[in-house]
């Protein structure tokens, strides 16, 4: 069995999960790239095509992260992953502070500068990006992506595969929906439902999304 990690996706976010992994003593073999993405991602190897999941699973890699900034789709190839027997790794950088008391799932990214208070839970497959702050008693669910620099007071509720843009506040005790959108910068002050945009300070909708396309 192969101890490196194979990585799906090769962009800007597959870059800075390379370097959390190379901060924790790990090596990423391979990264699976798109149609238009050869060559080389900070000097990992690119191959092309989401069959070569499967086909690397088969020559002995076990281990494998989903690096994509998409939810939905990051969810869709890590359930491909997953089929193929792989274990799924979390991505924490050593300068990140996650609380002993929180409750973590797989295929997790946490970016330097971010913290993860007491008893806050952690769903499978989420982004907690660079300086982003979630206090204690928080739930982010399933694919969900939280920008740098966010700030999440206590006892927050994130739906899953939504999106909460860079620099974001959420005060205590709110909640929102699944598969929505939060503007950059917008502070949320009430509860938001799912299948929605909202923007502004106070943050309000502007939009409703069709469930079928989330």
């Amino acid at each position: 069995m192969n101890d490196s990690i194979v990585m799906v996706g090769a962009g800007g976010h597959a870059k800075v999960c390379i370097e959390l992994f190379r901060a924790a003593g790990q090596e990423v073999a391979y990264c699976i790239g798109g149609p238009n993405e050869t060559g080389e991602c900070l000097g990992v190897p690119i191959i092309q095509g989401d069959e070569q999941i499967q086909q690397l699973r088969q020559k002995g890699f076990a281990k494998l992260f989903v690096a994509i900034g998409s939810n939905s789709v990051r969810e869709k190839l890590a359930a491909r992953a997953i089929d193929a027997g792989y274990e799924i790794v979390n991505a924490i950088s050593p300068v990140a502070q996650v609380s002993p008391s929180a409750v973590m799932g797989r295929g997790i990214a946490v970016m330097a500068g971010a913290v993860i208070n007491a008893a806050t839970e952690v769903e499978d497959f989420a982004i907690i990006n660079t300086g982003a702050t979630i206090d204690h008693d928080c739930r982010i669910s399933s694919g969900v992506h939280i920008a740098p620099q966010c700030g999440l007071a206590g006892n927050v509720m994130i739906g899953a595969k939504t999106f909460l843009g860079i620099g974001c506040r959420v005060i205590p005790e709110k909640a929102i929906g699944e598969s929505s959108v939060v503007g950059a910068g917008s502070v949320v002050i009430n509860d938001l439902p799912s299948h929605i945009t909202a923007v502004g300070v106070p943050a309000k909708v502007i939009r409703s999304h069709n469930q079928a396309a989330a």
